[in-house]
């Protein structure tokens, strides 16, 4: 399999959504829950995404976040809008990712913002882009100098004993790390973090769409990606967190912490 080919095709597949996003409103909101919407730009992108991918690359399936697909095997995974709620909202922290598995491994990855006229990119073996050019995760090694990107608290069922490990966490962060910040996107935190902007990211939940892109782009960007226990991180991993070197330990302790 030529990952740096598919990388292509995953960047011409994200063109085609971006120029829904470019020309059209989030119209009519569906719900999915408690305070959770996927709006029609949600739709009409995944529709002609995976129509795309489905016509480009037959023997790959594809797993998209409104409409489910393929489970297990080589995958697309796609969030048409990652940061829903932002889109609503008119802010511009929102973005379209897609991200390949292949042997249980995140192996490349787009990650577009519209809004903000960025895109990343990353094939395993072939390094990290933005907008083209090479870029290299944060360096940090003081958790009183990094600042940290946190995942959203959660929303629906049982969202109270779900929150009260992140409140746990964001407790124990706040006093030793220079700043905390939630942006309603974890592939925007996560391409955020590749770029050395955060120095880490730390999120409660691996959904692939939301994940996998980001994932492949900080391996190549030079970041660690674990699960929350440490181990390496993989697509049934149960959170997701990309870190500098230096901060590898302390954070995972404080994690440890929190999970109690």
């Amino acid at each position: 399999m030529d990952i740096s080919e598919l990388l292509k095709v995953a960047e011409a597949a994200v063109d085609r959504g971006r120029t829904i996003t470019d020309s059209r409103a989030p119209g009519v909101l569906t719900s999915k829950g408690d305070r959770d919407m996927a709006s029609e730009v949600d739709f009409a992108v995944e529709r002609e995404v995976r129509a795309f991918l489905e016509r480009e690359t037959p023997d790959i399936g594809v797993l998209g976040e409104e409409e489910g697909g393929a489970t297990d095997g080589t995958r697309w995974v796609l969030d048409p809008i990652d940061g829903t709620v932002n889109f609503v909202h008119g802010v511009p922290l929102w973005a379209i990712s897609l991200g390949l598995i292949h042997e249980g491994r995140a192996v490349a990855g787009v990650i577009d913002h519209p809004a903000l006229g960025t895109r990343y990119a990353a094939a395993e073996g072939h390094g990290a882009t933005c907008n083209g050019q090479p870029i290299r995760g944060s360096e940090c090694t003081d958790l009183s100098e990094a600042l940290v990107a946190v995942g959203d608290y959660a929303v629906g069922p049982d969202a109270a004993g779900q929150n009260a490990v992140r409140l746990a966490l964001t407790k124990l962060l706040y006093p030793r790390v220079q700043r905390l910040r939630m942006i309603g996107t974890a592939a925007t935190a996560l391409s955020w973090t590749a770029a050395g902007h955060f120095d880490a990211m730390v999120m409660f939940s691996n959904k692939p769409w939301d994940t996998m892109a980001g994932v492949a782009i900080n391996r190549e960007a030079g970041m660690f990606v674990l699960d929350l226990d440490g181990a390496e991180h993989s697509p049934a991993s149960g959170g997701t967190f990309a870190v500098s070197a230096g901060l590898r330990e302390p954070l995972l302790d404080l994690i440890g912490e929190a999970l109690g």
